[in-house]
C-alpha cells in the first residue's frame, strides 16, 4: 500500500498522469480502512480527477462514475476535499450559478443552493447520502468555472502549480 500511495504522490508531483486503475485503489476497502494512508490516498486521487476534470482531460460524467463507485466514508472524505478546493478558487456567485448550469443538477437541489449562497455554504459532506453525487458534480463544476478563470489570470503563461500543469491521460 504504502508504494501505491508513494506512487501516486511520486507521479502527480512531476505532472505526469497516473495510470492506476480506480478500481485497485478504491475498491480495495483494505486500504480506505487502514487510517491515514488510505484517506491520504484517496485525497490525492480526488485532486488528480478534479483537476483533470477542471482542465477537460476527463469528463464529468468520468468523474462522477469515479466517485459513485467510492465507499459512503471515502465519498464523504472527497467532498470534503473538493469543497476545500471550491474555497481556495475564492469562488464567486457568478462561478456558482455557471457551475450549477454546467452540473446538470437542478438550480433548487441542496448543493445548488448551498453553493450559490452568499457566501456559500460548504456542508456538502453532512447533506445524506442520496445527495453526494449530486453535490460532486455542483462542486467540481463551479471549481472548474473559478479554477478555470485563475489560470487564464492569475496563472497564465507562468504558472508552476503541478496541479494546473496536468498532461493528458
Amino acid at each position: 500500500m504504502e508504494e501505491r500511495a508513494a506512487g501516486l504522490s511520486g507521479s502527480f508531483s512531476t505532472g505526469i498522469s497516473c495510470s492506476f486503475s480506480t478500481e485497485v485503489l478504491w475498491n480495495d476497502r483494505q486500504m480506505f480502512e487502514t487510517g491515514r494512508e488510505g484517506e491520504w490516498a484517496l485525497r490525492r486521487e480526488a485532486e488528480r480527477v478534479v483537476n483533470e476534470i477542471a482542465q477537460e482531460l476527463r469528463t464529468l460524467d468520468e468523474g462522477t462514475s469515479w466517485f459513485s463507485d467510492l465507499s459512503p466514508a471515502g465519498r464523504q472524505v472527497v467532498l470534503q476535499e473538493v469543497a476545500g478546493y471550491a474555497m481556495q478558487a475564492h469562488i464567486t456567485a457568478a462561478d456558482g450559478r455557471e457551475g450549477v448550469v454546467r452540473s446538470g443538477v437542478k438550480s433548487t437541489a441542496n448543493p445548488s443552493v448551498m453553493i450559490c449562497m452568499d457566501p456559500p455554504r460548504y456542508g456538502f459532506a453532512a447533506l445524506p447520502a442520496d445527495e453526494h453525487v449530486k453535490a460532486f458534480r455542483v462542486l467540481v463544476s463551479v471549481f472548474s468555472v473559478a479554477d478555470t478563470r485563475r489560470r487564464q489570470t492569475y496563472c497564465k503563461g507562468t504558472c508552476g502549480h503541478a496541479w494546473h500543469n496536468l498532461s493528458p491521460r
